[in-house]
C-alpha cells in the first residue's frame, strides 16, 4: 500500500506502508478474513468439510453443530442450545458479532419455519426487480417462456443493452429458491452479447411469470429416511442455432430438492444416447458430491443413490459395456458412470418419459403439459397461506 498523499515520509518516499490488518476491499482481503476465522474454528475443535470449505462442523459424542460461513456473514446451527450459546459466546469474544437470533433473512433470501420444515422465498427481491424494470402492476402469465423454441431471431437490437444485462444477472440469483425458471433464465442469458427486442420481451414474460408467483415458496420439508435420488435428462439438439443439446440433472435428499443444473452441453451430440448419457454423467458426478457432502456431515447413506433415466441406451449403457464399440465417438471420461454402477455406489433406474420431472426444465413447457408434475413438485413450490409468511 502506497504513501497516502499528504503523508509521504521525506526521508523513505520510496518504501510502503506495512498493513497490520488486511483492510476491507483489498484483493487479499478475503483470503486472510478466512484464514484468520478457520484457524480460530480449527482451534476449538471445528473440521473442515473436504468438499466444501464454507462449511465446518463439530462433532461431541451425540451432539453435532454445523457453521456455515459467506464472507462475512454465517449461520449456525446444532443440536444442543446450550452448547451452541456458548459456541456463539467463542466467537463473540475473537470476533466482532452480532447475534441476530434465529435465521429469517440470509443472502436475501427469506427464511420461515413452518411445521413440515422452511420455506425459503425471496418475495422482497422479486418485487424489488420488478419495480426496477417498471413492471409492478404487469398482467401474470401462468409459463415463464413461450411454449415454442427461443432461438435467434432476425430482430432489432434492444436499446438498453445496460438494463438487459442488469435484470437478466438479478433473475440468475432468484433461480435459488425459483428453479422453474431455471430453464428461462438460461435461455435469455445465452443472449446477453447481443440482446434485441424479442430477448427483451422474454425477460418480460419471465417477470410476469414471477409476478403470479410472489405467494409461492421453495419447501424444505423434514425426511424419515436419509436418501438421496435424482433425475436426469437431455433434449437432443434442441437449440436451433448451433444443434447442442441441453442436458440437466435434479437430486432429491429424501422428498427435498437440494440441488439441480440445466444447459447446453459443450459438445454437440451425434445421438439421443450420447446427448442423455452427458446429462446422466453430470448427474452421477454431483450425486457423489453430495455423498462425500453428506459424510463430511456425519449423515449416514442408507443405501446406494438412485438415479432415473428415461433414455433405455444410456441406462444399458450403464450397466454394459457391449454397447460401447457402437458409442467410441463418446468421450472416455463419461464412461466412469459404468464404474460407478459396478461398484454398486449408484443404481441407474429407467423411468417414463410421462413422469420425468426433468423434462419440464430442459425445454419449454405449457402449463397443459407441466400440470401431470404438479403433484411431484408439490415439495419444491409450495403456495404460502397469507399472514403465515415472515414480510421485510
Amino acid at each position: 500500500m502506497k504513501q497516502p498523499p499528504g503523508f509521504v515520509d521525506s526521508t523513505l518516499p520510496s518504501h510502503v506502508c506495512k498493513l497490520h490488518k488486511s483492510l476491507y476491499g483489498l484483493k487479499q482481503a478475503p483470503r486472510a478474513w478466512y484464514t484468520r476465522l478457520s484457524d480460530f474454528l480449527l482451534s476449538i475443535g471445528f473440521l473442515v468439510s473436504k468438499v466444501d470449505t464454507s462449511l465446518f462442523n463439530l462433532s461431541n459424542g451425540t451432539n453435532i453443530f454445523y457453521l456455515l460461513v459467506y464472507v462475512d456473514d454465517i449461520l449456525l446451527t446444532g443440536s444442543n442450545s446450550t452448547m451452541l450459546h456458548r459456541l456463539i459466546q467463542l466467537l463473540s469474544s475473537k470476533f466482532k458479532l452480532c447475534d441476530l437470533g434465529a435465521v429469517h433473512y440470509f443472502l436475501r433470501i427469506e427464511v420461515q419455519f413452518t411445521g413440515m420444515g422452511l420455506m425459503l422465498r425471496q418475495l422482497k427481491y422479486i418485487l424489488d426487480i420488478l419495480t426496477w424494470a417498471n413492471m409492478t402492476s404487469c398482467k401474470p402469465v401462468d409459463t415463464p417462456v413461450s411454449p415454442s423454441k427461443i432461438t435467434m431471431l432476425l430482430d432489432t437490437s434492444f436499446s438498453d443493452p445496460t438494463r438487459f444485462h442488469q435484470i437478466v444477472s438479478a433473475l440468475q440469483y432468484l433461480t435459488f429458491t425459483h428453479p422453474d425458471i431455471y430453464f428461462a433464465v438460461n435461455r435469455v442469458c445465452q443472449f446477453m452479447h447481443a440482446p434485441t427486442n424479442s430477448y427483451w420481451a422474454t425477460v418480460k414474460r419471465i417477470l410476469r411469470y414471477l409476478k403470479r408467483m410472489t405467494s409461492y415458496g421453495f419447501h424444505i420439508t423434514r425426511g424419515s429416511s436419509f436418501a438421496l435420488h435424482g433425475f436426469t435428462d437431455a433434449d437432443w439438439a434442441g437449440s436451433m442455432e448451433d444443434r447442442k443439446s441441453t442436458g440437466g440433472y435434479l437430486v432429491f435428499f429424501c422428498q427435498t430438492l437440494i440441488s439441480w443444473k440445466f444447459g447446453k452441453q459443450r459438445t454437440v451430440a451425434r445421438s439421443a444416447n450420447e446427448a442423455e448419457y452427458k446429462a446422466l454423467a453430470d448427474g452421477t458426478a454431483e450425486v457423489i458430491w453430495l455423498q462425500y457432502l453428506l459424510t463430511d456431515m456425519h449423515v449416514p447413506s442408507i443405501s446406494a443413490p438412485t438415479i432415473w433415466c428415461d433414455n433405455l441406451g444410456a441406462t444399458y449403457l450403464s450397466a454394459s459395456p457391449i454397447f460401447h464399440a457402437c458409442t467410441k465417438h463418446i468421450e472416455v471420461d463419461y464412461h466412469f458412470v459404468r464404474d460407478q454402477v459396478a461398484k454398486k455406489e449408484i443404481q441407474i433406474c429407467f423411468i417414463p418419459s410421462q413422469d420425468q420431472l426433468v423434462d419440464v426444465f430442459t425445454k419449454p413447457f405449457s402449463i397443459v403439459s407441466s400440470l401431470p408434475f404438479v403433484p411431484n413438485f408439490g415439495s419444491i413450490l409450495h403456495p404460502q397461506v397469507e399472514g403465515a409468511y415472515y414480510r421485510m
